[in-house]
């Protein structure tokens, strides 16, 4: 196999702005070039200046590699599509392999581009979502797509100004994202602007040292949100840094895919409404399948929501969960009283008036084990007062509360609980292992719905002497 080496300036005008854009459209110069590795086996394309763009093809054994920051692509106002994809595309299978972005920045200019289109089966190879009535028959555009690759390696790039989602990635294997910043200066309220998208069927994700302002979810694992049945497993995301992110990162099962072997640390930033959903999404006969997750070394400050359809959280839990696993969680001068967890609860069922007496239409969420392991809480003013640190709806086998600080230093009564087990929840074993709570009005409430209880190296919140341990 061939590997060609081009310059784009030695065939192409480049005379556009990463930033703002103008210049000569080269459209076909540029296409012209990743033709090479359909007809020949591979092409290295270096961007050394900015090209104005529609839309670029890459095939198999393809490196598109930009010099510094300033170079890459601007997208042409009304072209309303990705800005790069891989060809041939599946959602089924592997159809393409080995593809290389390398630097520079892919601006989509969102202020001129269309958050979505009619489906187009001259152009597109299918519908966005069409297991979701409100996907169905329509093309969102995301800034860059690619189904059906193998060997995909995103490394020291800017998406800037995306329209929907920066990054989509569906049915793929061996996917590495490093150093890519997500950069919106034209963010819209709720218009879809996430950072990364993963669909299954997925095997071999890793993401490192990613950041940047999203509109919506900064990151969105989820294998069977189209198809009901795709699983994604061995999941590495190490290192995620928000600029005020809508949400956090969102793991959502709806069907009978699994979403299996995920590792998530190294959370930093600041976030306005929700955090980690770990849950179904979409009310039906099942609830998400999850197999062993783990979160570790979290550090994210709230800023004002911008959703208003149910109260703001940090993780939410839900699904059919095999092991979740929470560490080093640092919760540090809460701007209000959100939950650091909530457990047990479909997104759409957050009110007084439906929480309790909810019914699911199908399976109901159920974790087999619940480890939360190093939570550092210190409240010293009265925005978070009345918080149910823990609020729990649903039912887990065994829960271990390990390594617990909470310090509240507000003046005043007591104000506030660490865990709160309302109506509908149901513990079989719960570990307390070192807590300390100063300040709280109380530890646990709802006893009764809690089987097993142990304590070890527990204070409460008076100071009182240990409670007759439960076994």
């Amino acid at each position: 196999m061939r590997v060609r080496t081009i310059r784009a300036s030695e065939i192409c005008a480049l005379d556009s702005d990463v930033r703002t854009g103008g210049g000569t459209d080269v459209t076909k110069p540029l296409q012209a070039v990743l033709d090479i590795a359909k007809e020949e086996g591979g092409v290295h394309l270096i961007m050394d200046g900015a090209a104005l763009v529609t839309h670029l093809d890459v095939w198999s054994n393809t490196t598109i590699e930009c010099l510094t920051p300033d170079c890459g692509f601007y997208q042409a106002d009304g072209s309303d599509t990705s800005i790069l994809t891989n060809r041939p595309a599946s959602k089924k299978g592997i159809v393409a392999r080995n593809i290389t972005l390398l630097g520079g920045t892919y601006n989509q200019n969102c202020a001129h581009q269309a958050h979505h289109r009619p489906f187009d089966p001259g152009r597109d190879f299918f519908e966005d979502n069409p297991s979701n009535p409100s996907f169905s028959g329509r093309r969102y555009v995301f800034g860059l797509d690619f189904y059906g690759v193998e060997n995909l390696t995103l490394r020291g790039l800017t998406v800037r100004d995306f329209r929907t989602y920066a990054v989509m990635v569906g049915c793929f294997r061996n996917v590495t994202i490093e150093d890519v910043w997500l950069d919106l200066p034209g963010r819209m309220q709720a218009q879809n602007q996430d950072g990364f998208h993963f669909a299954g069927p997925g095997r071999y994700l890793t993401v490192r040292n990613v950041g940047g302002r999203v509109g919506d979810d900064f990151m969105n694992i989820g294998p069977d949100e189209e198809d009901l049945v795709s699983s994604i497993t061995d999941v590495l995301v190490d290192g995620v840094f928000h600029d005020d992110a809508d949400q956090s990162i969102r793991l959502l099962s709806r069907g009978t895919g699994r979403l299996d072997r995920v590792t998530i640390r190294n959370v930093i930033g600041t976030y306005r409404s929700f955090g980690f959903y770990i849950n179904s999404w979409f009310p039906d006969k099942t609830c998400g399948q999850f197999g062993d997750i783990l979160f570790e070394n979290i550090d994210l400050r709230q800023t004002e929501p911008n959703y208003d359809y149910r109260p703001p959280m940090l993780f939410s839990v839900g699904g059919e969960i095999r092991s979740l696993i929470i560490k080093n969680v640092r919760h540090i001068d809460p701007a209000d009283n959100r939950a650091l967890l909530e457990i047990g609860l479909p997104f759409y069922a957050t009110t007084p008036a439906t929480i309790d007496d909810y019914v699911f239409p199908g399976i109901e969420p159920h974790v087999d084990y619940l480890e939360v392991d190093g939570l550092t809480l210190l409240q010293k003013g009265h925005e978070a007062d009345g918080a149910e640190w823990i609020s729990n709806y649903g039912t887990v086998d065994t829960f271990v509360l390990r390594n617990v600080s909470a310090v509240r230093t507000t003046p005043g009564e007591p104000d506030g609980v660490l865990l709160a087990n309302h109506k509908r929840a149901s513990v079989g074993t719960l570990w307390l292992d070192g807590v300390l709570c100063r300040g709280l009005a109380g530890v646990v409430t709802g006893e009764e719905k809690i089987t097993h209880l142990l304590q070890s190296r527990v204070e409460l919140p008076y100071g009182e002497a240990d409670r007759t341990k439960k076994e």
